[in-house]
């Protein structure tokens, strides 16, 4: 479970058993009618469809979910009315993406939470994700990002059944 913390609308808590795990949200905070680019975390229940680590920087991390290895090439549409909105793409690609292979780090280690992937809704949300914290967990463009030695903690407590559920 994951909330945000009283008069810190970018910070929150993720909640896992006897785990109590600081974390950053969006910038907006958490939303329940989420759109595309508004800074903000999507409220909801989100399975976790893949791990995807950066095999330069990080080493294949142990986890029942799907794991697949980052390439220089990737990345996620976020182009609102593409046909690939909200799907992972390669480079080059002629609409609006993010890159996933960055150099600040935040996506070495990256969890696809499954929001707005089925059905998929334009203008809805694209490219939420569990990933990695900037320093001082500043805010995120909408995903939920931990410190990298909490995400280290959590990862062996996360399977293919577990719910993210964002309040």
């Amino acid at each position: 479970m994951v909330r945000a913390r009283p008069g810190a609308p970018s910070r929150g808590l993720l909640l896992a058993g006897p785990l109590a795990i600081p974390c950053a949200l969006g910038r907006a905070g958490i939303r329940r009618l989420k759109r595309e680019g508004d800074g903000a975390t999507p409220a909801g229940r989100f399975a976790l469809t893949a791990l995807r680590f950066r095999p330069d920087r990080v080493r294949r991390p142990a986890s029942p979910l799907p794991v697949r290895r980052l390439r220089p090439d990737d990345g996620w549409c976020d182009a609102v009315g593409d046909r690939n909105y909200n799907r992972a793409m390669q480079h080059p690609y002629p609409a609006s993406h993010e890159t996933l292979w960055r150099n600040d780090g935040l996506y070495d280690l990256l969890i696809v939470l499954d929001c707005n992937l089925r059905p998929r809704v334009q203008g809805r949300s694209s490219a939420i994700f569990l990933h990695l914290a900037r320093p001082g967990l500043a805010p995120t463009e909408g995903c939920i990002a931990l410190a990298p030695r909490n995400l280290a903690r959590l990862l062996p407590r996360l399977g293919r059944r577990t719910v993210v559920v964002v309040e």
